[in-house]
């Protein structure tokens, strides 16, 4: 596709397309006035459909005093059940709410400050059975309802279509306009005019044969004063079938220093357009992508090599979603990140994208690797420090990690396992709430000082390995949202990579979504993330977070955390395992497994390490108590292989030096209790 200069004249004034979710009486709101807030609970999300209890409102205002689109002014606190909040149920799953005497005076707004738009989060009066979650109403792609908001003077919105709106071609449409004062009202339609009325309101029924982009302009005229609203939207053309070339993979594919091909895997999906910087994030036929078998393809050039694109897919006019394969992601919460953490970090397009968005980048220097082939230790050498990039410096950087390589190197140790260092959700956490699996987080850094980090460690005789958390993923996950039962909040039954429930029915062995192992999509998934991280970032092995979860078997009360001999859940374990040596066959595979020990010593004759907690042990030792370590030891478990990581601490077993200055024990004048004594121990 060759990107063309597109020049576009169009006006901040705009309705809101709802689709029928939320409507107002009067149409357009004005600032000054009463109006009736109706909600249709069977719309958006659907997330209250057919709920028999009360609904409240979560409401406030976006006003000139908020930093960004999403900063609500005036809000409740959340689960707020005052009756001024409270929806009047109409007919079943229709609601209303009075936002009287008028907008100013329902939400307390300061004198003098301009409110833009309401915002509305939908909500259950009471929590859901058994759990601390409301049910919510929210927009389709579970973002928040926003309502524009006019001043008494002479306005004018359409409300019917949306600016970046797709129409089918031969549907008949009504497109319509509103003005906050009686007025002559006029639409236009590219330049023609459609039709003239009198009132507050007009609509005129078309048909659009021909595809492409079209001009919507209404126009508002009373006592001398003209106000005008324009929108553009697509009339969507057919999509074209066409095979995509076999050297294309899932997601950005570079075939030049100024074109790229994207490619997204979408069973059951209609249509998909790609919206983005380099076509000022308007939906255009002629970004519309092409179709093959349950792929969708589309190759962008025009491209300027070294500038870093953000976009998304916009898929049958419901989802925006970022590219599940995207090796650098753009969030709101980039503005979080210190500019001395990632410098020239490209802005998050606020007001065009949706949600998280993904980054290209053609004509990338290439990161010179200054150790090509690396070699880890034996496995029954290893020394593992984990290491939280967030705490282990004060800079909270891949860079400061790397400048304390020396120390490590001279604690002996010859492994650094990092905490998870893909995208997860927010800024700061431990990362065991994965999102996207083939980008590094930004808080840490830019992807090269990861690559530098790994290099400088090789340099030093250390293997680098890293978790990963394949398990499950969170909400924000393009995987998950693709195929996202919006009523529940939990996967659809379409979803090729997730199990609709958890296979746990203890709820503290349930995180995010649950990974369908058993699937071959989420199998071939896994096997292209390791692939991946082995091969662009030279990681030396995984230790994989919760394996036991690697499995469909159900798991109840008896067998909570499902400890038990699981046969299928071995054979996922070691299928994955030879994938990973089948790249590399030095790979470090450990394990967080944690289950009975039939199971442990067979996955541990296998070639995996496995994770053998110790911590209370050692911790009773360097207290000065009595202790048996003997379990350290492989053959305490009758395993014939060295294959345990015996360990003293973790993210989970923690702080022992604390532990040790609370209670440890005293012998005369030497005492564990103080601190040189308790870090020496």
């Amino acid at each position: 596709m060759k990107l063309k200069s597109i020049f576009i004249l169009f006006f901040l004034i705009s309705g809101s397309l709802l689709s029928g979710q939320v409507t107002t009486e009067p149409a357009l709101p004005v600032v000054s006035r009463e109006v009736k807030i109706l909600y249709d609970a069977t719309q958006g999300t659907a997330g209250l459909k057919d709920y028999t209890g009360d609904v409240y409102a979560h409401t406030g205002v976006i006003t000139d005093q908020s930093t960004s689109g999403s900063d609500w002014k005036y809000a409740p606190d959340w689960g707020d059940n005052s009756a001024k909040y409270k929806m009047t149920r109409i007919e079943d799953n229709l609601y209303e709410l009075m936002i009287s005497p008028d907008i100013l005076g329902y939400y307390g707004v300061a004198e003098g400050e301009k409110v833009i738009k309401m915002a509305f989060v939908f909500r259950s009066g009471a929590y859901k059975p058994g759990t601390t979650q409301y049910l919510e109403g929210k927009a389709t792609g579970g973002t928040d309802i926003f309502v524009d908001v006019y001043e008494a003077d002479l306005a004018v919105g359409i409300t019917y279509p949306s600016d970046n709106a797709v129409i089918p071609k031969n549907t008949q449409v009504s497109l319509s306009a509103a003005s906050t004062v009686s007025s002559q009202l006029s639409i236009f339609l590219e330049g023609s005019l459609l039709k003239q009325a009198e009132g507050t309101v007009i609509s005129v029924d078309y048909t659009f044969s021909e595809g492409g982009m079209y001009s919507m302009v209404a126009v508002a005229e009373s006592e001398g004063k003209t106000a005008t609203d324009t929108v553009l939207f697509m009339v969507k053309d057919d999509v074209i079938v066409e095979t995509k070339p076999a050297t294309y993979r899932k997601g950005i594919n570079y075939l030049s220093e100024t074109s790229a091909a994207l490619v997204l895997w979408a069973p059951h999906k209609e249509f998909v357009f790609v919206l983005g910087d380099f076509n000022d994030w308007k939906v255009s036929n002629e970004f519309q992508m092409k179709k093959d078998g349950d792929y969708f393809w589309l190759e962008i050039d025009g491209l300027t090599p070294g500038q870093p694109y953000v976009f998304q897919y916009y898929i049958d006019s419901k989802i925006y979603l970022a590219d599940p394969y995207a090796e650098q992601t753009s969030d709101p919460l980039d503005i979080w990140i210190p500019t001395s953490s990632y410098p020239e970090l490209i802005p998050y397009p606020e007001g065009k994208a949706r949600g998280i968005a993904s980054v290209l980048e053609t004509g990338q220097t290439p990161y010179a690797w200054e150790v090509e082939d690396f070699t880890p230790p034996p496995v029954d050498q290893l020394v593992i420090y984990e290491v939280l990039v967030r705490d282990f410096t004060v800079s909270r950087t891949y860079r400061a990690v790397t400048e304390k390589l020396d120390y490590l190197k001279e604690l002996n140790v010859n492994v650094i396992e990092l905490m998870p260092v893909n995208e997860f959700e927010g800024n700061e956490s431990w990362g065991y709430n994965p999102s996207f699996y083939f980008a590094p987080d930004k808080y840490y850094g830019p992807r090269n000082d990861l690559k530098k980090l790994i290099d400088e460690a090789h340099k030093r005789g250390m293997a680098v390995v890293i978790d990963m958390v394949l398990n499950h993923s969170m909400g924000q996950s393009s995987l998950a949202r693709m195929y996202l039962d919006e009523s529940t909040w939990s996967p659809s039954s379409e979803n090729p990579w997730y199990n609709t429930t958890h296979n746990f029915q203890n709820s503290q062995a349930q995180w995010g979504y649950d990974f369908n192992h058993e699937s071959p999509h989420t199998r071939a998934l896994v096997d292209s993330i390791n692939s991946f991280w082995m091969n662009e970032y030279k990681v030396d092995g995984f230790r994989f977070d919760f394996t036991k979860g690697f499995s469909n078997t159900p798991y109840g009360s008896s067998d909570p955390w499902g400890s038990a001999y699981d046969a299928a859940r071995i054979a996922n374990l070691k299928r994955m395992a030879d994938e990973v040596w089948k790249r590399n066959e030095d790979a470090i595979v450990i394990f967080e497994h944690l289950s009975d020990n039939t199971e442990e010593k067979e996955l541990a004759e296998y070639g995996i390490l496995l994770w053998g907690k110790m911590s209370d042990e050692f911790g009773e030792a360097a207290k000065g108590n009595t202790a048996d370590l003997r379990r350290t030891l492989h053959t305490s478990r009758n395993w014939n292989v060295p294959h345990l990581v015996g360990y003293m601490e973790s993210h989970d077993e923690e702080r022992m030096v604390y532990k040790i200055l609370q209670s440890g024990g005293s012998d005369g004048a030497y005492n564990t209790r103080q601190l040189p004594v308790a870090l020496d121990r």
